[in-house]
């Protein structure tokens, strides 16, 4: 075993250094909010094109788009993600669920009276 000019004992032969669980800990720590991170960063972006779908179709500004998605989400009981995803799949032309399709058309309504 070596040690550094600090006095901190190092291992080289596999053997684990003191001290050193709670870095690993740490490590692992930031790698699961690295991941979690980059997730919210995906779901952003889903939103983000959702909400450019739905102002296109119904003439809405940004921010009634958004309370379109949630509306639906809240109305249909599934993630704002998954509702994003699924509009803009059906943007890109596939199948839009009847359930889906009913709640967005309510909440267009809505949001093209207020």
């Amino acid at each position: 075993m070596d040690t550094p000019r600090n006095g901190t004992p190092t291992a080289f032969d596999g053997h684990s250094l003191p001290g050193r669980e709670p870095l690993l800990h740490k490590i692992s720590e930031l790698q699961r909010e690295i991941g979690q991170l980059q997730e919210a960063v995906v779901a952003h972006a889903v939103v983000d094109q959702a909400i450019g779908v739905v102002v296109a179709l119904g003439g809405l500004r940004p921010d009634q788009g958004f309370e379109v998605l949630r509306e639906v989400s809240q109305h249909t009981n599934v993630k704002l993600r998954q509702i994003s995803e699924t509009i803009v799949a059906w943007a890109q032309g596939e199948q839009l669920p009847d359930e889906i399709r009913t709640a967005l058309d309510e909440a267009l309504a809505t949001a093209r009276s207020a």
